[in-house]
């Protein structure tokens, strides 16, 4: 039987926690689209500093109570506010550096993604154990080049990683929309499934991980990270380059034409990919 926590037992603001055993099923609830913005990031460094400090806990599964966004990317209003509390666990104010502190924990992590995760909110499920989507609703992309800058959450040392090189900067080049299914074959997740079938898998396969001991966790994330996660100085520079650039005209300027067709509205959203050419001149269009 699902052991359900009492809600003062783990109160958040954009979080809706469950637990079940060992696991912890964490559904994100910032409407009206799930941006990345400084509420939700509290809420998820508040989260991980109790769960590492609770010895009872081994897993945690994130998802989403939005079906068409999973997180859709930064609040780009809102870059330094986000960023201190970043900076709360990190002692920096950066994402990245707070997206490699979830990769390192002990704690396994794993996405069951539905809906939009473009920009930051891939860089976050990158950094998660694992990740499995829906193959009809889970969406994919780094627009940050859209807009003249690098990821600055991890995605170039994530995605080389997972994808190889030319992969890698197809995604980041296109700045374009990939389905679940062409992101299963790029390696950015485990499993593409249908979505009528992807809680049940989740549950159970994190209820196989929480049966086994956390420090046979500990030990093989450990050693995975030593082999395949990039090191906090790269991490770093990529989130001083974005928060540099960011500020810059040709940034601005281009979000500046983002938000006036539509960026940051759900709406707008839904159709992000095909309106990112029209931001530059050349290529504007009705």
């Amino acid at each position: 039987m699902t052991e359900r926590a009492r809600p003062e037992t783990w109160p958040f603001e954009m979080l809706d926690v469950e637990v079940e055993g060992a696991v912890l099923r964490v559904e994100i609830a910032a409407p009206p689209m799930n941006l990345l913005g400084p509420e939700l990031v509290r809420d998820l460094v508040a989260l991980i500093q109790r769960a590492e400090a609770d010895p009872t806990v081994k897993v945690i599964v994130f998802s989403s109570a939005n079906p068409d966004y999973f997180i859709s990317h930064v609040d780009l209003q809102r870059v330094a506010e986000y960023r201190a509390e970043a900076a709360k666990l990190t002692g920096e104010p950066s994402i990245a550096l707070l997206f490699r502190y979830l990769s390192a924990s002990p704690l396994v992590t794993i996405a069951q993604i539905e809906g939009r995760v473009r920009g930051a909110g891939s860089e976050f499920v990158l950094a998660c154990d694992m990740r499995f989507a829906a193959r009809e609703t889970a969406v994919f992309a780094q627009i940050e080049p859209a807009f003249g800058l690098i990821p600055g959450g991890g995605g170039a040392e994530y995605l080389v990683r997972v994808m190889g090189r030319a992969r890698a900067l197809e995604v980041l080049l296109s700045a374009d929309d990939y389905d679940a299914d062409l992101a299963e074959r790029y390696g950015w997740v485990n499993r593409a499934l249908p979505a009528a079938e992807l809680g049940e898998f989740v549950r159970a396969l994190a209820r196989r991980i929480a049966a086994f001991p956390a420090s046979g966790h500990e030990a093989v994330k450990s050693r995975v990270n030593a082999i395949s996660l990039a090191p906090v100085e790269d991490f770093r520079t990529d989130s001083e380059l974005f928060g540099a650039h960011v500020r810059g005209p040709e940034s601005q300027r281009l979000t500046q034409a983002a938000f006036e067709r539509g960026l940051q509205t759900p709406d707008g959203e839904l159709s992000l990919a095909a309106m990112l050419p029209k931001l530059h001149p050349a290529q504007a269009g009705p």
